[in-house]
């Protein structure tokens, strides 16, 4: 396999003012290759760093991706740090200065000296095109190693590794490499516990199939990928496997977020929704409507933040309130009811809790939730305890929420690992 390598140039990464979101694009695009990155290494604009660390590495890659520094500026320091390591002269590209005139050209700037830095470049290197910026990307060999030196704006980087870095990189792969990844979405059981069912059940994994975990709340992604034709039965089979054990906690396999599958599936079941919400402020109700078509199966939303507006919107009666207060089984179940009268909805949720950080009790601390859930028919509930920040309260409770309507639809009566974990601690 390539040993590829990735160097990241620039003080506005060192210092934070801007998040590295360039390997994480090159990581995942070469990854769906069958490359992995071996090493990456930031550097700022240190002339003397970059030559340094472009020599080191240099050493011991196939190919290194250099990200950044090909700017006008004094700063951008790539292509005079590879005229140090190759020991190459710097001298202004034919092919770079065209496209430095048409770029200009296009858009009726002048062509400036700090623009033609952009075009001086270490003598004989290969252009990498640019479809969309002033800097063209090079090519240059050193220590038998590829070295692609790429400017660091994401959109450029993008567009330069589909048009030409990635053909690059697929002609020195293995012929009969053919990497295939399939992802299950999971909700409702954390990375720690997944690996311990594995271990468990799936033990005999084989080790033609790499199994990897991506943990990006609220869902946890699950990925099992082959690299050769002759393992694609063998992913498929053990795919399956992993579906059985994880059960209904697998949301989907195409990458859809968790109210995408909610909306596709009350469409496909032909119902409708409303929602009751206190302490999420809507959110469930918002998450569903960022979903397009979300209007054929969504009927109405209720953020019924204060006692009076339960009361008002939803016929909570007062004396419930009083008696029960706002967080309680009593509560959400006429909340939900209400919901479902006013609107008309075949299905309805209903949340109240304590998001904090202030307003628990002893009886009911910071984190509680109640839930309610069903139809006209029949109503369910759950209190669950997330005692963590508001915004993972919120979060979490409305996730919770999409996914109790999912199952209640999907007429999936196992009981899922949140509603048995996610519990108050019993008074010792």
């Amino acid at each position: 396999m390539l040993n590829v390598q990735l160097l990241l140039t620039g003080n506005e990464l060192m210092s934070g003012d801007i998040v590295d979101t360039n390997s994480v694009f090159l990581a995942r695009q070469l990854k769906a290759i069958g490359v992995e990155i071996k090493r990456k290494t930031t550097v700022g604009d240190n002339l003397a760093l970059l030559v340094e660390q472009i020599q080191q590495l240099s050493a011991s890659a196939d190919v290194l991706i250099v990200n950044g520094g090909l700017g006008p500026t004094i700063d951008d320091m790539t292509a005079q740090a590879l005229s140090h390591v190759t020991e190459r002269k710097l001298t202004v590209h034919p092919e770079a200065l065209d496209h430095l005139k048409s770029w200009c050209a296009k858009r009726n700037y002048p062509l400036t000296e700090p623009n033609l830095k952009q075009a001086t470049l270490p003598e004989g290197c290969s252009i990498v095109a640019n479809p969309i910026g002033s800097a063209p990307g090079f090519r240059v060999n050193h220590n038998q190693c590829e070295i692609i030196c790429t400017p660091g704006v994401p959109s450029e980087l993008k567009a330069m590794f589909t048009q030409s870095i990635e053909p690059f990189l697929k002609q020195r792969l293995p012929n009969d490499l053919r990497v295939v990844t399939e992802k299950l979405q999971v909700f409702g059981i954390g990375e720690s516990g997944l690996q311990h069912m594995i271990d468990n059940e799936l033990a005999d994994w084989p080790s033609e199939l790499e199994l990897g975990f991506r943990a990006s709340m609220p869902l946890l992604e699950v990925k099992v990928t082959s690299q050769k034709p002759e393992h694609e039965p063998l992913r498929k089979q053990w795919v399956n496997r992993l579906k059985q054990l994880i059960g209904a906690h697998v949301i989907n396999d195409n990458g859809a977020s968790l109210a995408q599958t909610l909306v596709s599936v009350l469409q496909h079941k032909q119902l409708t929704l409303t929602t009751a919400e206190s302490c999420t402020g809507g959110l469930i109700a918002a998450n569903i409507t960022a979903i397009a078509g979300a209007s054929s199966v969504f009927e109405a939303g209720y953020v019924t933040y204060s006692n009076r507006q339960k009361q008002r919107m939803l016929d909570v009666d007062e004396q419930l309130l009083i008696d029960c207060g706002a967080v309680s089984e009593a509560v959400v179940i006429a909340m939900v009811k209400g919901a479902l009268n006013k609107s008309g909805a075949d299905m309805g949720i209903a949340v109240s809790g304590i998001a904090g950080p202030d307003g628990g009790t002893a009886t009911k601390p910071v984190g509680t939730v109640w839930i309610a859930w069903g139809n006209k028919q029949q109503i369910y509930t759950a209190q669950l305890y997330f005692p963590a920040g508001r915004q993972y309260f919120q979060t979490y409770v409305s996730c919770a929420a999409l996914d109790l309507i999912r199952r209640l639809a999907l007429d999936i009566d196992t009981q899922p690992r949140y509603l048995r974990e996610r519990v108050l601690p019993k008074k010792s």
